[in-house]
């Protein structure tokens, strides 16, 4: 049997690493794309010990020639986009920049995707954002989009691309629509990651103080490395689909700060600041996930709940910063 190959664009950040390891576990070749080719930062890939089996390729989301040189040359039967600007927070601050890099960029793929002579698998990473506020209700693939960020319109836009190359074009191509998902290899500017690395090191005798915005906001957190076997799974069905991928349980940010310092043998209220310059724009006041069709039709379901997302983020958080000696 001729080995598979995936393209993943994204590869250095945490969820391009984990699909990575996984794919590479599977029997996969796989490439990966940066901005900066074989400049890039591959610091997640070396800590998954994956770095030497992942060929990076440079590739710019906006610049269609360049995705076109890629696919040529490395010829995937699979395409897995994660690519992108990530940041909710950091899209008020470049609108122009996030729409380009999401929805133009997801639009340049499937344009390379449709002119391909490949009959290649697309896979794009949209997110939960895009629906916005649901009125308390949960989330599934028939949910309205209702954006409430320059990153969720670039996202709900990308997803529509995706949904319109699908049956206009006939592509086989599918978005697995994310709800938040956490990991050690999470860049510190995420909450999650913050939070727990400020109550670690206030465990280990810091006075510092965490500073915070809306603790308010209610989200359904999961975790990564259970999150890109979904992936995976879209694009081995007989025909594509677009998936909501969640743990189906919600709860607020203050009680995921509380559920840490716990954790840390700690109060959260005595270290914590509210603070009004961390307040964004507009912010989707709760996250609420159905994930049924998922467990229907893939057979995915999270087995990791928010208490043992943050039992392994302090641990990981812990060997990080002090190894053996803690």
């Amino acid at each position: 049997m001729t080995q598979k190959r995936a393209l993943i664009c994204g590869v250095t950040g945490q969820d391009g690493a984990y699909l990575a390891q996984l794919l590479l576990g599977k029997g996969y070749q796989v490439w990966g794309t940066s901005r900066k080719g074989h400049t890039a930062r591959i610091a997640n890939l070396a800590t998954l010990g994956i770095a030497d089996q992942v060929q990076i390729e440079s590739m710019v989301l906006v610049d269609p020639q360049s995705i076109r040189d890629v696919v040529e040359r490395v010829q995937p039967d699979e395409i897995y986009h994660l690519a992108g600007q990530s940041s909710v927070g950091l899209s008020f601050q470049e609108p122009r920049e996030t729409w380009e890099g999401i929805a133009t960029g997801t639009v340049n793929l499937l344009e390379a995707v449709r002119l391909s002579d490949r009959p290649i698998r697309f896979y794009h990473a949209g997110s939960s954002e895009c629906f916005g506020d649901t009125q308390g209700e949960c989330a599934d693939e028939t949910t309205p989009f209702r954006p409430k960020s320059p990153y969720a319109v670039a996202k709900a836009a990308a997803t529509w691309s995706v949904a319109t190359y699908r049956e206009a074009y006939g592509l086989y191509a599918c978005t697995g629509i994310l709800f938040n998902h956490e990991s050690p290899l999470r860049p510190d500017r995420f909450v999650t990651r913050k939070i727990v690395a400020a109550a670690c090191r206030i465990a280990a005798g810091s006075d510092e103080k965490l500073h915070l915005g809306n603790v308010s906001i209610q989200r359904d957190w999961g975790w990564a490395p259970e999150y890109v076997e979904s992936m995976y799974r879209m694009l081995q069905q007989e025909n594509p689909d677009d998936y909501v991928i969640a743990t189906g349980h919600t709860i607020s940010l203050e009680q995921f700060v509380g559920i840490t310092f716990t954790n840390v043998d700690r109060q959260w209220r005595e270290h914590v600041v509210i603070d009004n310059d961390l307040l964004r724009p507009t912010e989707v006041a709760v996250g609420c996930a159905n994930p049924a069709k998922a467990a229907r039709v893939l057979g995915w379901r999270a087995t990791s709940g928010v208490k043992d997302v943050i039992a392994k983020l302090i641990t990981a958080e812990r060997e990080r910063d002090w190894g053996d000696s803690r």
